[in-house]
């Protein structure tokens, strides 16, 4: 069986289990034409990736049986529409207490991310906080690189942007997203490249010359 063959046979596993709950190997193979043994070897597959789990069966009469499902992980696989809600919910909020409480939003979004990482930055040269961040980051989904630049300063780049639908519509996000930055590096940063004005990905320049950390409640 080809890769692509394998790779079509585990989606259809899946969409199985996200349409008919927990099932037995036997239903799956019944379902698909393929015999128990090659479906076990792709749930083997699914498990190991952290996308389906097991649990044990007891029936009232023979033995227990073995019922697959998917797990919190597998949900991010099918198609969701987040960002149309948050688009949505964003103009009527602009619509009925006006877009100055759009932009303060973004601000509080900031600010909480900025008292969640702050502490982790602390006492840290730039160079540690440069690749903190980029963990940071890519831990959020942005697909980040990063490496020394001139003059000692450092360029930042990230290939995705989970909220990129709403930073399209709402500046204010790239505009926290740079402010973020600038105070949890403590260093000047300009944003040199961006995804939602056409760029291939957002760039960031990093100047090595530190200034001090923001501290204290916002």
């Amino acid at each position: 069986m080809s890769k692509e063959q394998e790779s079509s046979t585990r989606r259809m596993l899946l969409t199985m289990m996200k349409t008919n709950g927990p099932l037995s190997v036997s239903e799956m193979a019944k379902q698909l034409g393929i015999t128990e043994m090659a479906v076990r070897r792709h749930l083997n597959t699914l498990e190991r990736d952290g996308l389906v789990e097991t649990r044990l069966s007891r029936q009232a009469m023979g033995r227990p049986t073995h019922l697959y499902s998917l797990t919190e992980s597998a949900d991010d696989l099918f198609p969701k529409n987040y960002h149309q809600l948050t688009l949505d919910l964003l103009h009527e909020l602009g619509v009925e207490d006006g877009e100055e409480k759009i932009g303060r939003l973004f601000q509080l979004r900031k600010e909480k991310l900025l008292d969640k990482y702050r502490v982790q930055m602390e006492g840290k040269s730039l160079t540690e906080r440069v690749a903190l961040l980029a963990d940071i980051q890519n831990a959020n989904g942005y697909m980040v690189e990063w490496e020394s630049g001139e003059e000692g300063g450092f360029v930042f780049k990230e290939f995705n942007c989970p909220i990129s639908q709403v930073a399209r519509q709402y500046n204010e996000a790239c505009q926290c997203e740079l402010a973020l930055f600038k105070e949890l590096l403590g260093a000047s940063v300009e944003r040199t490249e961006c995804m939602t004005k056409g760029g291939r990905k957002c760039t960031y320049l990093i100047d090595n010359k530190a200034v001090k950390i923001a501290s204290g409640t916002s």
